[in-house]
């Protein structure tokens, strides 16, 4: 299914279910979030590629997370404070800008795969994930101990919570198999030990 919506380029990558604060000042963003809260709907995340050069824009990646507005607030710098919570992948198929500037883009939904359960080889991957709930959980509304039996769920919490460079975040937020996104995951531990 396609879809129209608008983008949001940071220097950052949202995953499903991940939250992201951030504060908007931007009219053009703050239209957006209005748009956003009005109609509940979202907007895409998408991470800035590249610093763009001389007289040159920056690009973005062409896969993203859409992001839903889930709270907002005056911070005390007077600007707009949102959190936002990842929900579902997106591929770019074509963008315009609008009159104010802002990005708007064709997207296609990615499928997410159903739940899988967390193989036996991939546990370590499932308690580390664990050892972040023990201090995170509050920071997870709803959060059930029994995610951390699905695959899915912990790719993403270790691809959102891991000290990694974006663009690794960003190769694995573009994985379809949660499987394949525990291997390249387990793959990159030793670099933290």
């Amino acid at each position: 299914m396609r879809a129209s919506i608008p983008i949001f380029p940071l220097q950052t990558v949202l995953v499903p279910g991940a939250y992201l604060p951030l504060q908007i000042f931007e009219p053009r963003y703050l239209d957006m979030v209005r748009d956003c809260v009005r109609d509940d709907s979202g907007f895409g995340v998408c991470l800035i590629m590249g610093d763009g050069g001389a007289g040159q824009a920056a690009g973005h990646a062409c896969v993203g997370t859409l992001a839903r507005v889930r709270d907002w607030h005056t911070l005390k710098n007077g600007l707009l404070g949102i959190t936002t919570q990842g929900q579902q992948r997106f591929s770019i198929t074509a963008t315009r800008m609008r009159d104010n500037g802002l990005m708007m883009a064709e997207v296609r939904w990615l499928d997410e795969a159903p739940r899988t359960p967390l193989p036996t080889e991939y546990q370590l991957l499932g308690d580390i994930v664990g050892r972040f709930m023990d201090k995170l959980e509050s920071h997870y509304p709803g959060f059930e101990r029994s995610w951390l039996e699905d695959a899915n769920w912990v790719g993403y919490r270790l691809t959102e919570l891991l000290p990694i460079r974006n663009l690794e975040r960003q190769g694995l937020l573009e994985l379809d198999d949660p499987l394949q996104r525990l291997q390249h995951l387990l793959e990159l531990l030793p670099r933290f030990q």
